[in-house]
């Protein structure tokens, strides 16, 4: 049997996402941005909703809701601030990757404050000459007696001028390639770890930068998961995280739209509406139906990883499609809308620069392609 509904809890949580979004975060949308960061409060407000901690159980404070639940949040919050939706697509990812493979104690530790919105963590894997190819990275975890002394360089890392704490990959058997990369719970505090922040063309209250690790000493507590196995669990974690941010880049692209159409019903040209002239309604048509069929290609693919079905292939479909017909969509509705939407007086120039972000974080369209090709024709 077939049944393409949300249930009615999750059409509830829709309505409580889409009002939050419409009033606390659509208004100061832009003045975060000009901020350059997402402020505390606003990581306390996201743990209040229980946003922080989405796929965090019950157990250690969080609202351990399903994928599908996980998606609604991001592609409504999505709407109201691209940046604060990237926030919780994170968090659903850190969230799902220590709560299935962290210790008990690591988990006591950390997970209480991190669902509660007082903690920030970031998730280390990009490199300099590793991004793409992530079991290239050449960040390296030296065992020493009771602790791993970890060196290296990472790049692309969100939040990475202002997160508490970071899920840091690095090689503990070299020769071994992606099957000898392990995963360690840093805290930012530590001795030798530095950072640096970035000017980048958009997504800039997320604190994008990089990270330095100069013979970083960490307990072997703080080992996540099995040793020599965090290369999987990142790439399992990798299928949420594409599916979500493509949701959250058609949120941001469905609320352009709806904005748009509001503006070519009521701008006039020629004694007319701008919504009666074909050349205006027909591109708007074109993208609303490219955008729901990829909005519900996400959601169904969230429900196969809810039911446990592979979807490596579906994931990377998002990935791919999601930016794609979102920045798409966007650019065309920012020529709809004039010179005004030139500006940085409307929010529809911030969306396009924060959505294009999105093309290249977690595996650019090429790298979609490449997994899906070998899914379809195997890896020969």
């Amino acid at each position: 049997m077939l049944n393409f509904s949300f249930s009615q809890e999750q059409n509830e949580f829709r309505k409580v996402m889409r009002d939050f979004a419409k009033t606390e975060l659509l208004p100061t949308y832009l003045a975060r941005e000009r901020q350059g960061i997402l402020p505390q409060q606003m990581w306390k407000r996201l743990g209040e909703l229980g946003l922080t901690g989405l796929r965090v159980s019950a157990e250690y404070g969080g609202s351990e809701v399903d994928c599908v639940t996980a998606g609604i949040a991001v592609e409504e919050i999505g709407r109201g601030d691209f940046n604060v939706a990237s926030a919780v697509s994170l968090c659903s990812l850190i969230g799902e990757i220590l709560s299935k493979y962290a210790s008990s104690e690591l988990k006591k530790t950390w997970l209480p404050p991190f669902a509660s919105g007082d903690k920030k963590f970031g998730i280390a894997v990009t490199e300099p000459g590793a991004g793409s190819d992530a079991a290239a990275i050449r960040t390296k975890a030296v065992r020493r007696g009771n602790s791993y002394i970890i060196s290296g360089e990472k790049s692309g890392i969100t939040l990475a001028t202002v997160a508490d704490a970071f899920i840091v990959f690095a090689k503990t058997e070299p020769e071994l390639g992606a099957r000898g990369v392990s995963a360690f719970l840093v805290p930012a505090d530590l001795s030798g770890l530095e950072r640096r922040g970035y000017e980048d063309m958009g997504n800039i209250a997320i604190g994008r930068g990089s990270l330095y690790l100069d013979q970083v000493e960490v307990p072997k507590e703080n080992l996540i998961g099995e040793e020599n196995k965090g290369f999987y669990q990142v790439m399992n974690g990798f299928d949420l995280s594409r599916i979500l941010l493509g949701l959250q880049c058609l949120g941001a692209a469905m609320q352009t739209l709806d904005e748009t159409i509001e503006h070519v019903k009521t701008r006039h040209a020629f004694g007319r509406p701008l919504a009666q002239f074909q050349g205006v309604s027909f591109p708007i048509v074109d993208h609303f139906a490219q955008l729901e069929l990829v909005r519900w290609h996400c959601y169904r693919t969230l429900w196969l990883r809810d039911q446990g079905a592979p979807h490596t292939v579906e994931a990377a479909m998002c990935k791919w499609l999601g930016p794609k017909v979102a920045q798409e969509a966007i650019h065309e509705c920012l020529l709809l809308n004039g010179h005004y939407a030139y500006t940085k007086e409307m929010a529809i120039e911030q969306r396009l620069r924060d959505v294009i972000g999105m093309e290249i974080g977690d595996g650019t369209a090429q790298i979609q392609k490449l997994v899906i090709a070998r899914g379809l024709l195997g890896r020969e």
